[in-house]
């Protein structure tokens, strides 16, 4: 019969003054949500991009790039190999995906392919399981040995690249201090960014258009004083790179770096700005991990005081290149250069965040300014009342009191469901709220399912509180079935979709989960508890 467990009714009494007390927030305005004590919920539903404003970018990771440096890294790793066995070669190069060497010497050809066969990387476990060398090694017998990256090892590096740059992109952009952005990958190749509420996108394009690659190299003094980068010139096993200016239009000075990385960026734990004691001048501190500071250190006490200067270099420029003048033994150390405030401020963000794996490119950037937002959210809003009310209508038109009662819990579950999406931290979209409105049509469903059955039941002769009985029970079945199919065709939505179909995706998915407590649960609650209070004789629906 009509009968409902007292642990019950407190249950829902608990969720349901829960869900009020997390969803008011959002509809308080600013100043009067700064004024709620810290003990109460204040949180409220973020607004994506469509709504308040905001950059978007599309990305493309070069990941031909990142193949070329593979190779680059090989044939280095080829040359030291050979010149240390004493074993002669020529033609040796990279072109497109295959590297190649020529050896001179015929009797020493058996010991070089054996030593570059050490040199080709094992893949271990590889996509799909499968293990095996990164290259394809062929020999056409005449001393010509070559590398060809293997397809699977391709795939695997591409993946691998790509979830390394999505993770650098997200630490970046956190590192800014922006609230709720969106940060998805898309097909195989490209990252979609979302900043809700950055006007101006310049910055972040700026912040992640460097790979932010920083080495520490020694200066070839010899060559720099002889005139090299004049020249333009650099011995070999050098590199002529510039260095940076607050000036772009003055004369950039150059000068000549060793190619050998004494100590790796990725050694840098943390980054900071900061300013100079001496000059007040902006500054970035930074901090080795112990294998950097110990390599750091015996560099920087191998010289004697003042003879020698170390570059600072951040994707092939030279930041600062300052004289050691003693050793650095502590492992943190301060670059000082041309900068302004914000750029010491952006250089330690990215030096905090750590490099991009591979460069990207922008491919599509679009800005939605904040009056555009606002309208959409006035549109929605309006949007969703509209349907509140034409819903709340109808539903008292053709059930009368009981109309009612779906309302209320129609009302309800409207609050739920914000609360669930300001309990999740979701970003509310255009689309999201397309998903709202749809999803108050949706929940009245179990209602007029659980009511059709009522009145079937008085039509074969029930009683009263039968006929309200067996249509709360036997239409559950039917109620389970229509919102298990809703709720599947969500979730595909969120998995196979993205960007506003994702938002649309879980309003939806949360609506269906909120509308089935609230038809049936609260309603069920609501009608027992006029059934107590009035006690009519018969029903009218």
């Amino acid at each position: 019969m009509l009968q409902v467990s007292t642990w019950t009714r407190m249950l829902v009494a608990i969720i349901l003054l829960g869900g009020l007390l997390i969803a008011i927030p959002n509809a308080l305005p600013d100043n009067i949500l700064a004024k709620i004590p810290g003990w109460l919920p204040s949180q409220t539903v973020a607004l994506g991009l469509d709504l308040q404003g905001g950059s978007y970018l599309l990305l493309e990771v070069e990941l031909d790039a990142v193949e070329k440096d593979k190779l680059q890294s090989l044939m280095g790793d080829v040359r030291r190999a050979l010149r240390k066995a004493h074993i002669l070669y020529d033609n040796i190069g990279v072109t497109s995906d295959t590297f190649a060497v020529t050896i001179k010497d015929p009797a020493l050809r058996d010991e070089a392919k054996t030593l570059i066969e050490g040199l080709n990387p094992a893949m271990g476990s590889g996509v799909l399981g499968v293990s095996g060398h990164a290259y394809d090694f062929s020999d056409n017998g005449q001393g010509v040995f070559a590398l060809k990256m293997t397809n699977t090892y391709r795939t695997q590096t591409q993946a691998d690249i790509v979830n390394q740059s999505l993770e650098v992109v997200r630490r970046r952009i956190d590192q800014m201090g922006t609230k709720e952005p969106t940060i998805e990958r898309q097909g195989d190749d490209r990252i979609l960014v979302q900043v809700p509420g950055l006007k101006d996108p310049s910055t972040l394009k700026t912040m992640l258009g460097k790979t932010a690659k920083m080495t520490f190299q020694l200066v070839d003094e010899a060559a720099d004083r002889g005139g090299a980068a004049e020249r333009g010139i650099a011995p070999i096993g050098d590199e002529i790179l510039p260095v940076m200016s607050k000036d772009q239009a003055a004369l950039q000075r150059k000068v000549v770096v060793q190619k050998l990385v004494m100590v790796a960026g990725d050694r840098l734990v943390d980054a900071s700005a900061g300013y100079d004691q001496r000059t007040g001048e902006p500054t970035v501190n930074f901090r080795f991990d112990s294998v950097g500071a110990r390599e750091f250190g015996d560099v920087t006490k191998s010289f004697p005081p003042q003879s020698q200067r170390f570059a600072i270099v951040l994707d092939k420029q030279v930041l600062s290149d300052p004289v050691i003048i003693e050793p650095i033994l502590g492992g943190s150390g301060q670059i000082t250069g041309s900068f302004t405030t914000k750029s010491a401020n952006d250089l330690a963000i990215l030096l905090r965040a750590g490099a991009l794996p591979a460069p990207l490119k922008v491919i599509e950037e679009r800005t939605v300014g904040a009056e555009l937002g606002a309208d959409s959210v006035k549109a929605g809003r309006y949007s969703a009342l509209a349907g509140l009310v034409l819903v709340a209508l109808f539903m008292i038109a053709r059930y009368g009191l009981f109309g009612v009662f779906a309302d209320i819990a129609l009302g309800l579950n409207i609050v739920l469901l914000m609360a669930a999406l300001t309990l999740f931290g979701a970003t509310l979209t255009l689309p999201g709220i397309a998903g709202i409105v749809l999803t108050m049509g949706m929940a009245v469903d179990a209602n007029v399912l659980i009511y059709e059955r009522i009145k079937e039941e008085q039509r074969n002769g029930r009683s009263m509180l039968a006929s309200i009985d067996q249509g709360f029970r036997r239409a559950m079945a039917t109620i389970i079935d229509a919102n298990s199919t809703h709720l599947i065709a969500a979730l595909i939505l969120f998995q196979l979709g993205s960007g506003p179909v994702r938002g649309f995706a879980v309003t939806l998915g949360v609506g269906i989960i909120t509308s089935f407590f609230t038809a049936v649960m609260v309603t069920r609650l609501i009608v027992i508890l006029w059934l107590n209070i009035r006690r009519p004789r018969q029903l009218a629906i």
